[in-house]
């Protein structure tokens, strides 16, 4: 099972290894780790996805409380909480290919960011479920690079740390 954890930092050099290594060396399975500015220039906001049960997650959220210049560690879940990532995908196409996967782009709702004679690109931001979706879909086409993002994620209504 796959753990959602938002970290909000002290923008500090370093922080972000000592996360990944403290992270690294307690044995965390480690899904995606983002991590990027926040409305402050002093405050960054990590997202980390561990795999494993509730133990592990609680685990690493301690253990990630403990870290100097951490100023908050929340678990998120798809209740409380809006998860997205991004993916760009470049496909090989031939001429009848092509309006396949222009209408399964719209469908979709992926943006087209790049198209050659060969080849097509899209960028497709939502649910890590849904960008699973959209791979699996464009499997029966040739895919020629795929980059996939980590997932960010802010929990919802008024409370913020």
């Amino acid at each position: 099972m796959k753990h959602t954890i938002s970290v909000v930092m002290e923008n500090k050099p370093g922080v972000l290894s000592r996360i990944s290594v403290l992270l690294a060396r307690r044995g965390f399975n480690i899904d995606s780790i983002t991590a990027g500015p926040t409305s402050d220039h002093d405050i960054t906001r990590m997202t980390v996805v561990v795999e494993g049960d509730d133990y592990v997650a609680e685990e690493a959220a301690r253990q990630l409380e403990k870290l100097m210049d951490v100023v908050d560690v929340r678990r998120l879940n798809d209740g409380n909480s809006t998860r997205r990532e991004l993916v760009l995908i470049k496909i090989k196409l031939s001429k009848e290919q092509r309006s396949e996967i222009i209408d399964l782009a719209k469908i979709m709702d992926c943006k087209i960011v790049d198209i050659t004679h060969s080849t097509l690109m899209l960028e497709h931001s939502d649910k890590p479920e849904n960008i699973d979706l959209l791979v699996d879909l464009l499997s029966g086409y040739e895919i020629l690079e795929m980059a996939r993002g980590g997932a960010i994620a802010l929990q919802k209504g008024t409370e913020s740390p």
